[in-house]
């Protein structure tokens, strides 16, 4: 009886769980989920004169929403939302194009499918899931009951919709994957590029070896490169905005709040008998956990308030630590299975194999270690010498055991005593200092109460009404620059196309692309907010539609001519030495480039050993002979000539291998062709997108 009142109680959310797991938002559609919503009403789009209302698109849109709300136990931040409207509306117009297609195509389910799909032999997923008989099979009788029980007839009704839906979605992908086919030769092709395998030498004049005050580029050089790649210099509608903006951080208020809470706890807290409970009632972040922890298994300022004194029932903090304030009540203390340490290092780099540069390292960290003998700061002198990151805290490392540092490093920290200063460490890194700050071979249980500081509804609202009053007074005085200077902000100034999906600074936003959608020189966006900050934008400038000038597009040509220069430089260089003489060795000696390896080439990695990026190098070795040697290539980094040295053809194909790659391949392009035959129907749609209308 549990089982039949879990799914009593959680028919509505399973099956919107179900639809996300199955075949996506499109097929409630057909499943007449949205059957009784917004009939009639406004629309958001309409798809060849079918409406979409905006009540189904709320509808869809919402429960995406509360599904992230569900996993996180959060509000979705404002950008995430602007995604999900753009996939949610996009889906149900795929949903519009496709719903027409099945009806053209006369695709239908029958009620003896649907029956099969619930009580057959092999039922869909869904009943196996949800009625499961815990070795793998349906449990009959519970599925009955479920279908004999009339206070379930319309939970069957929704899932039997929906089956007849998932049916006929799937009827359609598979009516368009039998136009798919992978033939035999094509698995042979896929196999070999995977597996086989080829050897090289090769001799390579790098562009970027010929110095750029080698090259001269005149204007006619930039004119005709810009008259010859003039599409690629074609703009949408682009508007040139400013904006200002103001973060979503915590006040000192927000600050003092969060304090003053933990702070009335803290009695509470060390009385409580139950931690576990403690913890759960008063809503901390962070719910209990019985494990030990080690110093260095803590975040740092953790570790370092709870280990200045393990005295077991001791209340902690409020300590920050990244965005969280902890209280913390310390339950226990006991034996660790190792011990760690806290050590701080003064490094003074040396490359490995260069002795002299080592010697001097070591007599600088002599004199280094004789001064702090006499009494100067490790930590100043760390600052001031050291040549690592850690050199801002004056060295310190924090908490390690043992399998974080490399083996001199680890063995001089753990051989020394709590403040000793080691005689100079030798590591591939280079020359160290080492002090030991701390030790312990002690364990502690916590329990920890967290709260993450966050700006409170009153902070956001007046970072809100701030820029609010700016809009309104740079609206009066047209003047934005002036107005957000007067109220302490600094404009920023980005170029936006239209339907430019991510703006720089600030990613994705409907609102402000809708905005300027509609926009005009000087107009002033209202309010409008993302995940970590508000912003309000002006326009400053538009450009229409057209291609960038030649002079606006010259500092991004003039870098690409120098590079095509430099190619024809490499190019012939090479291709005299190869006219000159007859073998690889030669050609190099006369460079003074000698050959290099690149050994293991696969077709499917165009990656070259010394090149970088070279799928002309690759595609070029997979077509020569062993032994030959190809003429002069114009790669991507380099200009090369290759000889292939060595050809491994992989064992013979097993049924098992060409089993798997068909079945890759047949997914694959079956998808592929999917993705074509929607964006084609769309291409020929009559979509009309109102969603301005919506302030979407």
């Amino acid at each position: 009886m549990g089982t039949m009142t879990k799914l009593r109680d959680n028919t509505g959310i399973i099956l919107w769980i179900l639809v996300i797991a199955f075949g996506g938002l499109w097929v409630l559609q057909d499943s007449g989920v949205f059957d009784t919503i917004g009939a009639v009403g406004q629309n958001i789009a309409t798809v060849d004169g079918t409406p979409i209302s905006y009540e189904e698109y709320s509808q869809a849109l919402n429960q995406q929403l509360d599904q992230y709300q569900a996993q996180t136990g959060e509000t979705a931040p404002p950008q995430w939302v602007d995604l999900q409207r753009e996939q949610v509306f996009q889906a149900l117009v795929d949903d519009r194009i496709m719903q027409r297609e099945m009806d053209r195509l006369g695709i239908t389910v029958t009620d003896d499918e649907v029956y099969e799909m619930i009580l057959g032999e092999n039922p869909h997923p869904i009943i196996k899931a949800y009625f499961s008989d815990g070795q793998g099979g349906v449990n009959r009788a519970l599925l009955q009951s479920f279908i004999d029980d009339p206070e379930q007839q319309a939970s069957l009704i929704a899932l039997e919709q929906y089956l007849r839906a998932e049916r006929r979605r799937q009827k359609l992908q598979n009516l368009i994957g039998a136009t798919v086919r992978v033939s035999e030769q094509e698995v042979l092709q896929e196999y070999l590029k995977r597996n086989k395998t080829v050897d090289t030498r090769y001799v390579a004049l790098r562009y970027a070896a010929v110095p750029d005050d080698s090259i001269s580029i005149s204007e006619r050089d930039l004119r005709r490169f810009y008259d010859a790649h003039r599409e690629e210099f074609k703009r949408n509608r682009t508007y040139t905005i400013q904006y200002v903006s103001l973060p979503k951080v915590p006040s000192a208020a927000d600050t003092a709040a969060v304090l003053d809470d933990l702070e009335r706890l803290r009695d509470r807290f060390a009385a409580a008998e139950d931690d576990s409970l403690f913890l759960v009632r008063n809503g901390s972040e962070r719910p209990y956990t019985s494990a030990t922890f080690r110093a260095d298994e803590l975040e740092a300022p953790i570790a370092d308030a709870v280990f200045a004194n393990l005295e077991p029932g001791r209340i902690v903090g409020p300590i920050l630590s990244g965005n969280q304030y902890h209280l913390i009540k310390i339950q226990s203390v006991e034996p660790a299975d190792e011990p760690v340490v806290r050590a701080r290092h003064i490094l003074l780099r040396a490359p490995e194999g260069n002795e002299a540069a080592r010697a001097e390292a070591r007599a600088r960290a002599n004199e280094l270690r004789r001064r702090i003998l006499d009494g100067e700061s490790f930590a100043d002198l760390a600052r001031e010498f050291s040549e690592d990151g850690s050199a801002q805290q004056g060295g310190d490392l924090g908490w390690f055991g043992r399998g974080r540092m490399v083996e001199p490093f680890e063995e001089a920290a753990f051989s020394a005593r709590v403040g000793e200063i080691t005689r100079p460490v030798e590591t591939r890194f280079g020359i160290h200092l080492i002090q030991v700050t701390d030790r312990t071979d002690r364990a502690v249980r916590l329990a920890d109460f967290a709260l993450t500081l966050r700006p409170s509804v009153g902070t956001l609202n007046d970072a809100e009404e701030r820029l609010e009053d700016l809009a309104y007074f740079a609206s009066e005085s047209e003047d934005f620059e002036g107005e957000a200077e007067q109220a302490g902000l600094t404009p920023t100034v980005v170029q936006v196309e239209a339907d430019q999906q991510f703006i720089p600074g600030l990613g994705n936003s409907r609102r402000l692309m809708n905005f300027l959608a509609d926009a005009e020189p000087g107009d002033i966006s209202e309010v409008i907010e993302l995940n970590d900050q508000f912003i309000v934008a002006h326009v400053s400038a538009i450009q229409p539609e057209g291609y960038r000038s030649f002079d606006e597009v010259r500092s991004e040509i003039e870098p690409r001519v120098r590079t095509e220069k430099k190619k024809e430089v490499q190019r012939e260089r090479l291709a005299r030495a190869a006219a000159a003489h007859d073998d690889l060795d030669a050609i190099g000696n006369a460079l003074n480039v000698p050959p290099r390896t690149a050994n293991g080439l696969r077709m499917d990695n165009p990656v070259v050993p010394g090149l970088g990026r070279e799928p002309a190098f690759v595609g070029t070795a997979f077509g020569l002979e062993q032994g030959e040697r190809s003429g002069v290539i114009t790669g991507e980094n380099a200009a090369f000539i290759l000889e292939v040295t060595n050809i491994q053809e992989p064992p013979p194909i097993s049924e098992a291998q060409r089993q798997q790659i068909r079945t890759q391949l047949l997914t694959q392009r079956r998808n592929q062709v999917q993705q074509q035959w929607i964006a084609g129907l769309r291409e020929r749609a009559d979509i009309e997108d109102n969603r301005r209308a919506f302030q979407e």
